[in-house]
């Protein structure tokens, strides 16, 4: 039957247009073509549609019907085609997105908040998870992803990066008696203290600390004992004066101006994190993933003062 639906078009086609000739211009094809495709169609359905001669044609009974009946598959294809075309110009419909705690209130709410004030037809869901979800299985139009990615044959946008600190509460850093002082001089002194991680950090973390003025690095490889599943709950634990632990820098400007956390190593600084998007829509991006990813990168460079 599918492959019939052309030839039913083609005679809308030559009824509408009134001639084999007319509507080989109309469709840039050669008129053997159309009339071989009309002689087809007849000999499938066992029925004459059109009674020709060389200066007129008309429908039979039966053709009349079978026009009226291809028109409305005519005018279907013709409003699947618009609709389509409509949601790249028009914006709409469902968008899923997937990102961690940390960006969520930050950067991932703001931006798609801004995208739906200015589009209401597009319907947001935003899924906060520390854990690398499946683009495919969960149904995600976007996941944001934090730290370097393996090659995959997802796309994979660069959307900006930031950096993280290692930090205490001024009650744990007293207790330990952690001073930057004898942290510089002493840094294998932390390695007994207590750490707290996000579950997909793993039972062992290292990091590689530079300082800012002499390039001088600091190598620290640490036992996580504290474990939790999202990064608001290793740093409410840190807050309480659990133990250390890396938090971004843009969480923890705030909590060290709040007298929450301090920076274990100032002068010194963590490489950089960078953060993608990425998406499982090849070429054929939807616009309303388009615009969500260009709005997301815009709320970071503006909150995160990123590149």
């Amino acid at each position: 039957m599918m492959k019939y639906i052309r030839h039913m078009l083609v005679f809308s086609r030559i009824v509408e247009l009134g001639s084999i000739s007319a509507a080989a211009n109309d469709l840039g094809i050669s008129k053997s073509v159309i009339s071989q495709q009309l002689k087809t169609l007849e000999q499938e359905l066992g029925v004459l549609l059109l009674k020709r001669t060389t200066r007129q044609q008309v429908l039979t009974p039966v053709g009349r019907d079978f026009y009226q009946q291809c028109q409305q598959i005519n005018t279907l294809a013709h409003q699947a085609w618009d609709n389509a075309r409509y949601t790249q110009q028009a914006p709409s419909g469902a968008l899923s997105i997937s990102a961690p705690h940390a960006l969520i209130e930050a950067v991932i709410s703001p931006a798609i908040g801004t995208l739906v004030s200015r589009f209401n037809r597009i319907i947001p869901s935003i899924y906060a998870s520390d854990q690398r979800v499946d683009l495919i299985d969960d149904n995600i139009d976007i996941a944001i992803r934090v730290g370097e990615l393996p090659s995959s044959d997802y796309r994979q946008q660069l959307l900006g990066s930031f950096r993280e600190v290692l930090c205490a509460s001024p009650h744990y850093i007293h207790q330990q008696n952690l001073t930057p002082v004898r942290l510089k001089n002493n840094p294998e002194k932390l390695l007994a203290c207590d750490y707290a991680a996000n579950r997909w950090q793993g039972k062992s973390v290292s990091h590689t600390l530079t300082e800012n003025s002499s390039g001088k690095t600091i190598e620290l490889a640490f036992k996580p004992n504290r474990f939790n599943d999202s990064l608001n709950a290793v740093i409410a634990m840190v807050k309480s004066g659990a133990g250390i632990a890396l938090v971004p820098d843009f969480i923890f400007s705030p909590a060290k101006g709040k007298g929450e956390l301090l920076d274990l190593f100032p002068g010194f600084q963590l490489p950089a994190v960078p953060v993608y998007a990425v998406h499982a829509f090849g070429g054929q991006t939807p616009l309303n993933v388009k615009l969500a990813i260009d709005t997301i990168k815009k709320q970071m460079k503006q909150t995160l003062n990123v590149p």
